[in-house]
Order: structure tokens, then sequence, then C-alpha cells
């Protein structure tokens, strides 16, 4: 039987080795590849949105995968997510917002959903996904929504201490007040290993895992 592929596009080159070792260890038998643009990130901040040229970009990249051999397109930053959506429709495979999977189960999960993000344009799009994802459930939720002002220009910078003490604080404040939360950036998930068991009392969902976990089912 043919092995599968799995292509990957990411934003950000730190979330390479992230994916491989999820991948690794929960599709073994599945074989991947990279495209990795980090401009695209930048585009949008300068912009101040997701404009649609950089949407466009999107759409080339997923057609790149889908020539390039890919069974199944996984697409790992969520500012991207409404583009990704909207070239899904073009692709002759599956192609995957990489916060769709963590949004279902966070809706599944309680009525009270926190959203803590690091960038403003990431912020947004998966506030409304997982609102969107909630009303194809028929559930009625209550947001919450958390920015971590400076911990991704932190992040950028190099000071993972910074970016680390940040996402933490805006857990800390919001475990009390939500049933759970949803971590909008991929680069967010390491942070939760780190807190101590007491801070990790409502479940804290990070988008990688979750991705990976729904494309097992599949591939």
């Amino acid at each position: 039987m043919k092995r599968k592929t799995l292509a990957l596009v990411h934003t950000s080159a730190t979330l390479v080795p992230v994916f491989a070792q999820l991948c690794k260890t929960k599709l073994p038998n599945v074989d991947t590849f990279n495209i990795v643009d980090d401009s695209l990130v930048r585009a949008i901040g300068a912009k101040g949105a997701l404009t649609a040229d950089i949407a466009r970009r999107v759409g080339a990249y997923i057609t790149s995968a889908e020539t390039g051999g890919a069974d199944h397109i996984l697409v790992t930053c969520s500012s991207i997510g409404p583009a990704v959506e909207a070239s899904a429709a073009f692709s002759a495979v599956p192609v995957l917002r990489v916060d769709q999977p963590m949004a279902d189960i966070a809706v599944l999960t309680g009525r009270r959903i926190g959203v803590i993000a690091t960038l403003a344009t990431t912020l947004n799009p998966t506030s409304d996904l997982v609102r969107r994802r909630a009303a194809a459930a028929g559930k009625t939720i209550e947001l919450t929504s958390r920015l971590c002002e400076g911990a991704f220009e932190a992040l950028m910078a190099g000071d993972t201490a910074k970016h680390d003490s940040l996402v933490t604080a805006a857990l800390r404040e919001l475990v009390s007040q939500v049933d759970v939360i949803v971590l909008a950036q991929a680069s967010m998930a390491r942070v939760v290993d780190a807190l101590p068991e007491a801070d990790k009392r409502i479940p804290i969902l990070a988008s990688p895992p979750t991705a990976i976990d729904h494309l097992a089912t599949l591939l």
C-alpha cells in the first residue's frame, strides 16, 4: 500500500522541528515535506490585515504543495486561516487549517471559551473560527479574548523568556474565568508544558498536537 504524504505550510521556520517531532511520533508511516515563508506574517503585520495579495500567495503555496505530491495539506499558521479556507475549495486534496481541530475540541469541552494570542492579526481569525465552529455544532458559547502585547515581538527578537512570561501571565489570569483555553499561536504551545499543575486545572488547547491527532485519524 502506497504511503501517504503530508505537506506542511509554515510561516515560521521555528515550527518545522515542532511538527517534525509530532509527525514522527503520531504519523510514523506518513511521509512529510515542508514549505516555509516567514515573510507572510511580516506582510500581515505591516498591512494590518490579511490582504488579497497575501491570500493569493497562500493559495499559491497550497497549489505548490499539491503539485509536490501531497495527499493532505496542513497550514500551520492561524493568521492566514481565512485564506487557507478560501484556497481549500480549489485544491484537489484536503487542506486543513491548523486551528480547526482545536476549535472543535474547545466547543465540545465548555461554554466559556478563552482565546489567547500574541498577535492581534491572529486573535480575530481564531476567535471567528471558534464562533463559526460553535454555530456549526449548534452550541452557544461565551468567548473571552486576551492579547499578550509584546510577546510576539519578544519571540522574534529571540527573547523567549519575556515571551513565555507574558503568555504565562495571561494564562493565569484567564484560567479562573473560563472552562477551556485556546492558544491562537502554535508557538505558544511549549509554554503550557512549563506551567505548574495548579495553573492547568482546566484544559489548555494548543493547535499542533490537536491538528496532528486529527490527521492521524485520516492518514
